[in-house]
């Protein structure tokens, strides 16, 4: 039982020590010097908080940048796809095949209205039209879709439609807001579904 009082009597006398220690450094050091040292934590600390995450991902994506550029370099016959020589009927073929067939626009929009639920954007209402290009093998949907949300997830619904939908570009937008100091904002989106006859 004694032991264990001196022990604690021990870590108490040396933990004081150290503290006062650390006080009479801390008056050494004045008021650029106490600031000095918190820039130097804060920056440890976003150090370790946000650069050091962000290096990883960078690693991650290099690695799969790598992986990618030796994915293209051997095609699928062995043949490197930069030595292959496509003649204008099968570059062509190859634009199109791109593009995702005209049957599958239900699809489409059901990930449009998807990735809005997943994000928050409240959608209002939409307009749809079809254009037939003549010289084209494509079809074109114009998509008019108001949305309601805050700056953050219409962004970000934004992004994740461009992703979810490849073959979908926004050729236009309008962001309106009731006041400065409402966070919801209400957008026209104007965008174009490309699809293969």
């Amino acid at each position: 039982m004694d032991s264990k009082i001196l022990k604690t009597e021990l870590i108490q006398t040396q933990s004081r020590h150290y503290l006062l220690l650390l006080r009479w450094h801390a008056s050494r050091l004045g008021n650029m010097g106490k600031i000095g040292v918190g820039l130097l934590v804060v920056a440890g600390i976003f150090f370790l908080g946000a650069v050091q995450p962000e290096k990883e991902a960078l690693e991650k994506l290099k690695e799969r940048a790598e992986t990618l550029k030796m994915q293209l370099r051997a095609g699928s016959d062995g043949m490197p796809v930069a030595e292959k020589n496509l003649t204008n009927d099968q570059a062509l073929q190859a634009f199109y095949e791109f593009f995702p067939r005209f049957d599958s626009s239900p699809f489409w929009i059901r990930e449009l209205v998807r990735v809005a639920q997943k994000q928050g954007v409240e959608i209002n209402s939409s307009d749809f039209r079809l254009t037939l290009e003549r010289d084209w093998r494509l079809s074109r949907y114009d998509i008019i879709l108001p949305v309601r949300g805050r700056y953050a997830q219409i962004r970000a619904f934004m992004a994740d439609v461009l992703q979810a939908v490849p073959a979908m570009a926004i050729t236009d937008f309008v962001i309106k807001r009731d006041d400065v100091q409402s966070e919801q904002l209400d957008v026209r989106l104007e965008m174009s579904l490309y699809l293969n006859e």
